[in-house]
């Protein structure tokens, strides 16, 4: 059996990965109003709980990486995904602060797995050609993830229930790994499916990358931070990222507590402003390519997209206090925040 375009497959599912992995993580947020009523919950145990989840990411990012290297993006996706649909779905069990903040740990360490496979299996998978489409399309199930999440996880909890609906969400992930397991059988070299002019064409590509990765040796961490532009690239993520996270993880008990919203009515406007992190994503890609084909340095195209998205930025978190009087103004103004986000990294 030969199925053609395989690569195609292996990618399609890591996005489809990307999308469960943002319904997931943003189940709890949505969903909120209804778990702090009827647990006795306050805004400082959601805090505890998202704090957890962010430090147990961080680490993830670290851990998965080395594990993805062991075992393989096979079985390395498997891991994460069965660990972190498993995570979503016992938060059905949960009861206080501590089992809430148990899962949401579990939940953290393994989703960060997403990212290191999705690259590693880029690189297995696609000539150097076709990388930046493939991790384009891997990328968008972040954003789609994020829009289709509120109205989704409202329609569930309307129908089932909170608890109903991690133990839905959970699911999701584990049933993924099936098509996964069928379908990414091994690697490109020795996959059986996989048509020769197809294995050819993929491994052809990755001659010359692999060639120019055996004659670099990796920079110790010392002389890394040893260049300015790094502690650029440092600098200017300590102050755009708690500008994403404040939303994404706030947005929902934000409209709740301000708006008077319920369960249903954040999930008919929370996906708002992840239109605009998707639109301001295209749109910053595109900018800096522009400037780059027309002459400019990598340099200065990637500091004037980013000065330009810190702009945005800085006028639509303005605009919040100062015109953000009713949801929907608030919801638009904060698709403007997060098209300046997007356009930016």
């Amino acid at each position: 059996m030969k199925l053609k375009g395989l690569r195609w497959w292996i990618i399609g599912l890591i996005a489809l990965a990307t999308i469960i992995n943002y319904i997931d993580r943003s189940a709890l947020a949505v969903m909120w109003p209804s778990i702090q009523d009827e647990l006795g919950f306050t805004n400082y145990d959601y805090a505890i709980m998202l704090n957890v989840f962010m430090v147990a990411y961080a680490l993830g990012q670290s851990l998965s990486g080395r594990m993805f290297d062991w075992v393989g993006t096979r079985m390395g996706y498997v891991i994460s995904i069965a660990v972190w649909g498993a995570s979503t779905a016992l938060h059905a069990v949960a009861r206080g602060l501590f089992s809430f903040s148990f899962f949401r740990a579990t939940l953290g360490l393994s989703e960060a797995g997403n990212w290191p496979g999705a690259v590693k299996s880029n690189a297995e998978w696609f000539p150097v050609k076709e990388r930046a489409i493939a991790q384009g399309i891997f990328n968008s199930g972040a954003s789609i993830g994020s829009v289709i999440a509120p109205p989704l996880i409202a329609m569930l909890y309307l129908g089932f229930g909170w608890r109903i609906t991690f133990l839905i969400v959970g699911l999701l992930g584990i049933v993924w790994v099936i098509p996964w397991l069928i379908i990414n059988k091994t690697t490109p070299d020795k996959h059986p499916w996989l048509e020769e002019s197809e294995r050819q064409y993929i491994l052809s590509g990755q001659v010359q990358a692999e060639e120019d990765a055996a004659e670099e040796k990796p920079l110790p961490m010392a002389k890394i931070l040893s260049y300015r532009e790094s502690w650029a690239v440092l600098v200017s993520r300590f102050f755009l990222e708690p500008i994403w996270w404040l939303f994404v993880g706030w947005m929902p008990l934000y409209l709740a507590d301000t708006y008077g919203f319920d369960v249903k009515q954040i999930g008919l406007f929370a996906w708002v402003p992840y239109v605009g992190a998707a639109v301001g994503s295209i749109a910053g890609g595109w900018y800096a390519g522009r400037l780059m084909g027309g002459g400019a340095s990598v340099d200065k195209a990637r500091k004037n997209t980013i000065t330009i998205g810190g702009a945005i930025m800085f006028l639509g978190l303005v605009a919040t206090i100062l015109m953000a009087d009713t949801p929907l103004k608030f919801v638009l103004i904060v698709a403007l925040v997060l098209f300046g986000f997007q356009f930016s990294i």
